[in-house]
């Protein structure tokens, strides 16, 4: 089943022909809102109050040539960062941002190149938020198992409880309280663990 899914952008350009580009490019219903600010200074203020889901480079800014920016957003942010650069720098840009995870287009360019570029950037940041929620589950159901299993073991050493009766007292107890077994778990760590 597919879901629709709106994209934020936000256009880093010294120049506003940028965001002109990217207004008449990129469909609403799909890219949307899309700011626009002029440096990376101002780009990265603007970033600490509010989260994109793309960043789009237009090298050079007015007070770096925005690959810092790249690096850094690529590195810290949970957005996908596309850099836009001038033909006769692209190889050494795209050098130095790729193993990051930037992509990098050269100007000129076509509007069906950037569309692309930036349809593949929307998989890619879908797919990575898939991974992250799959990450923070699994994570979720670790620190569980670890808090059952430290539990299991005052149980056992505190009213000496076999290990089956140890986790069939923490079951019961979860299902008898319509609590999370986690929540038992760390009740009875409370209870027991200062001992």
């Amino acid at each position: 089943m597919r879901t629709e899914y709106t994209a934020s952008v936000m256009v880093v350009s010294s120049t506003d022909k940028a965001l002109e580009f990217f207004s008449k490019i990129l469909p609403k219903d799909q890219f949307s809102p899309l700011l626009s600010v002029h440096s990376a200074g101002e780009a990265q203020r603007e970033l600490v109050n509010r989260s994109v889901d793309i960043v789009v480079i237009n090298a050079p800014l007015k007070d770096e040539m925005g690959t810092e920016l790249a690096i850094e957003l690529a590195q810290n942010g949970s957005c996908g960062v596309m850099m836009m650069v001038k033909n006769d720098v692209y190889e050494q840009v795209t050098y130095k941002v790729e193993e990051y995870g930037v992509l990098t287009v050269s100007r000129p360019c076509t509007s069906q190149q950037v569309f692309q570029t930036m349809k593949l950037l929307l998989a890619t940041k879908q797919r990575l938020k898939a991974l992250e929620q799959k990450t923070a589950s699994l994570e979720e159901k670790m620190k569980e198992i670890r808090l059952v299993n430290k539990a299991k073991g005052l149980l056992m050493d505190n009213l000496k409880f076999t290990e089956q009766e140890a986790h069939r007292y923490i079951e019961k107890a979860a299902m008898d309280n319509c609590e999370k077994k986690s929540v038992i778990a760390q009740n009875i760590i409370n209870t027991y663990g200062q001992y």
